[in-house]
């Protein structure tokens, strides 16, 4: 193993998982260490819930996280989703969908079928989810997340040239499951904003992709059971230290797969997305009492991905403050 552990060192890669993970002294362009993320948040009342119930908490939340994909929301609803974002200064980001899982091939339904569930199946797919991203950031929407790695490059060559916005972000989704640190810097030299890992990654394995990218790094502290419903509360001090700069991102154990979400849903949705802001804020505790010092990012923050791209400027900050 040590020719291979060698040449790994040689390609600027980690040779090994690391068994006791230094402090990463990577930072967000603010200086901070983590940022809160609210995932599957399904419509613009689900996120009017979210906001009101992170104020009525103390609950920073840096980013706003959607599943269901823009596809399933009307051009209204898709408007509305962005203006309210815009006004709060978070980071919007949508489902860019259709993928296989969704669509009408058999083998997503065979034993081994979910390997395939979150790629764009055949060219007619891959346009449909590009055309997804289109409508996004024709709707203002400056950040959606991705699962295949061919759309992933497609549309960062699109944003090159000048397709897609300047200012469009791709966040890679959890289920595009790379887990090394290789691969994880690969999707970031093929136009990843922002990766999120999966779900079990232990703090060494953290570390060691830390180690190989700058990308901020999306890590669920709690995960839906579709994901494996782990709870790391007790770890979130920990995560933030190795993992810097990190999405902290609360998900929701013991709840209904709500996708495809619509209006027959709403009632659950709001339910939900409450109930992670609450975890959210049991979180945010756990690492001020295991980590005080840890940083972050005080809203309004500039190199958010806040739907229309509007910069902050000293005046608008003070307005939004």
């Amino acid at each position: 193993m040590l020719d291979t552990r060698t040449f790994l060192r040689s390609q600027g890669l980690p040779a090994e998982d690391v068994g006791s993970p230094p402090a990463s002294p990577k930072r967000f362009p603010d200086g901070a260490q983590y940022r809160v993320e609210i995932p599957s948040t399904e419509g613009p009342e689900v996120l009017d819930a979210v906001l009101a119930e992170a104020a009525e908490r103390d609950v920073p939340v840096h980013r706003i996280s959607q599943g269901s994909g823009a596809m399933l929301l009307t051009d209204g609803e898709l408007a509305r989703m962005a203006d309210t974002a815009g006004r709060a200064r978070v980071e919007l980001s949508l489902f860019a969908r259709p993928q296989a899982g969704w669509h009408t091939g058999a083998m997503v339904a065979a034993p081994a079928g979910g390997l395939v569930a979150a790629q764009a199946r055949g060219t007619e797919q891959l346009v449909h989810v590009l055309e997804d991203v289109r409508r996004s950031a024709e709707a203002g929407v400056r950040s959606v997340l991705v699962t295949d790695l061919g759309v992933l490059s497609v549309a960062a060559r699109m944003r090159e040239r000048g397709e897609l916005p300047a200012d469009m972000r791709f966040k890679s989704s959890v289920q595009m499951a790379l887990s090394n640190p290789a691969s994880v810097a690969l999707a970031e030299r093929i136009g990843a904003d922002t990766y999120n890992v999966p779900t079990d990654l232990s703090i060494g394995q953290l570390a060691s992709i830390r180690a190989a990218t700058d990308l901020p790094l999306d890590v669920y502290v709690e995960s839906p059971d579709d994901l494996g419903g782990f709870v790391r509360h007790y770890e979130i001090a920990e995560i933030v230290r190795v993992a810097a700069p990190v999405y902290v991102k609360f998900g929701l154990r013991n709840a209904p797969d709500i996708y495809p979400s619509g209006s027959h849903l709403t009632s659950t949705a709001i339910a939900l997305g409450r109930e992670r802001v609450r975890r959210a804020r049991i979180g945010l505790d756990m690492l001020h009492r295991y980590m005080p010092q840890a940083t972050t990012s005080e809203l309004p923050t500039r190199d958010l991905a806040v739907p229309h791209g509007e910069p902050v400027t000293s005046e608008t900050a003070g307005e939004l403050r």
